[in-house]
């Protein structure tokens, strides 16, 4: 099966990151269609059609999923979605499989060499959500990154610091088709072949990062529930660092923890994101 966005749609992703940031910010006051084409340039006939075929929902659909108890509507069924999946016997490799994603953890010994001999091209790319920073190996996938508000510089020094002995080089040919279906596979897509992560990180964050992607699009749980579901209900705040810990944004979606109390918070590049992250997959889901 192939992709339904081609390497060569990426830059059409620049208008709807932008009227994303603008209903986000402005959803509150509710704004016209007219009001968010007028942001990106567009006429508001063409800036519909442009944002559904991007981000799979209406503009309209987007804004009732930002309403302030969204994210408490899914919470609550939290406990459920994480016991259901466990329940089912999703295991790593078959759940993952089912996912088109193949992850591969490093060995311990390639791990306290933090990267050594691996060679990572990277590429600034134009997401759904704004700006984004790709990292790969032929592996797969090491890092994935909003490079906004703070800049490239930034998250490039996040990368390396993450990856200290690791060798780099811009390559925007090589991630461009590799983005495609990154961002392709976020928005619930089939593949044509599975998508390649290759992460480090110690037992526990494995573990962790391997629980979320067991949460469906369009549900959040809570870290009590993840620290459950992984055998260390006492744990939560452990389970917090390792889910800050995660170098694949979006792709091991850990946007989809929130707190018991249904607040979106901590999340590496801003609240405003999270929400808007988390407010598209449950539309997109509603939506199927």
């Amino acid at each position: 099966m192939t992709l339904s966005r081609p390497p060569s749609r990426l830059d059409g992703y620049a208008p709807i990151a932008r009227a994303i940031d603008f209903l986000v910010a402005n959803a509150e006051g509710a704004p016209s269609l007219e009001e968010a084409a007028g942001v990106v340039g567009l006429s508001p006939a063409h800036f519909q059609r442009v944002f559904k075929e991007g981000a799979g929902v209406s503009p309209k659909r987007f804004l009732q999923f930002l309403a302030a108890g969204e994210a408490r509507r899914t919470m609550d069924r939290g406990g459920s979605v994480m016991d259901a999946a466990f329940a089912a016997g999703l295991s790593g490799p078959s759940r993952l499989h089912d996912l088109f994603l193949v992850s591969e953890a490093m060995t311990p010994g390639a791990y306290r060499r933090k990267g050594e001999g691996e060679a990572i091209r990277y590429a600034e790319v134009d997401g759904p959500f704004g700006r984004t920073l790709i990292g790969a190996t032929e592996k797969g996938v090491c890092w994935l990154s909003f490079t906004e508000p703070d800049g490239l510089a930034r998250s490039l020094a996040e990368m390396k610091g993450d990856w200290p002995a690791a060798t780099y080089r811009e390559d925007p040919g090589f991630i461009a088709p590799i983005a495609a279906r990154a961002f392709a596979f976020a928005a619930g897509e089939r593949l044509d072949k599975p998508l390649g992560l290759y992460v480090q990180g110690t037992n526990f964050q494995l573990k962790i990062w391997e629980a979320l992607l067991r949460i469906p699009a369009g549900d959040c749980v809570t870290y009590g529930d993840l620290a459950r579901a992984v055998g260390a209900p006492k744990a939560s705040r452990a389970v917090g660092a390792a889910v800050g810990a995660n170098m694949i944004s979006l792709l091991i979606p850990c946007h989809r923890v929130i707190l018991s109390s249904g607040v979106v918070h901590n999340y590496r590049w801003g609240a405003a994101r999270k929400k808007a992250i988390l407010a598209l997959e449950a539309a997109r889901a509603s939506a199927a």
